[in-house]
């Protein structure tokens, strides 16, 4: 399993993009600095991408994608739950802010979007896929991802503390946790489902 890190942060500049995951080159984790980071020959490579939740630093690449792939005649599928769907077909792709991907063209819509279910594995090319509920401001979900070769990876998106639940549905032989801000912004980051460095150190001892 090649895991490339596209970008890991919740405010962009020239040095430091939107989060994003990207797996043997073809399946992606969130969009928030996946075009950016990538050439149109690589991107056309990707197959599958995986949303945790709606919010812009997640989604924000998702209809730059599906241009590059309309463009190229290319299709790709969004595995995600209703509440992330629903934002990009009411607010992005719905026309007018952009084209609506998942219905062009009609023969062979650019973006195939399948719904996923909490707690629900699922099997996608070589890889099996559990989402997990995590704790967010908004519905979101983490992802563990197992490949054939026995690799196993569990990424949590945003999230904030009380995973307990969500350690014991996983097993992971590595964690990619999302940590939002510095200690000092505890109370405010408790109230919107994000981590400090302290929080995330108390979720790591409760993870062993």
């Amino acid at each position: 399993m090649k895991i490339k890190i596209l970008g890991a942060h919740n405010t962009e500049s020239r040095n430091s993009k939107f989060m994003t995951l990207l797996i043997d080159d073809v399946l992606v984790l969130d969009a928030g600095g996946l075009t950016s980071a990538l050439s149109f020959r690589d991107q056309i490579k990707i197959k599958n991408v995986l949303i945790t939740h709606a919010h812009y630093d997640h989604i924000r690449d998702l209809p730059a994608l599906a241009m590059n792939f309309f463009m190229r005649n290319k299709t790709f599928d969004l595995y995600t739950h209703q509440s992330v769907v629903d934002m990009l077909l009411n607010h992005w792709l719905n026309g007018d802010t952009y084209p609506e991907f998942h219905k062009r063209p009609a023969e062979n819509p650019t973006l195939r979007i399948h719904l996923i279910q909490s707690g629900q594995e699922f099997v996608l090319e070589n890889y099996r896929v559990l989402p997990v509920t995590v704790t967010h401001a908004i519905p979101a979900v983490g992802y563990q991802v197992s490949s054939a070769s026995g690799k196993t990876i569990f990424y949590t998106g945003d999230t904030g503390e009380g995973l307990s639940d969500v350690w014991s549905r996983v097993s992971p032989q590595i964690l990619f946790i999302e940590l939002t801000a510095a200690n000092r912004w505890e109370e405010s980051m408790k109230h919107s489902g994000h981590l400090t460095v302290s929080l995330l150190h108390k979720e790591l001892i409760r993870f062993h």
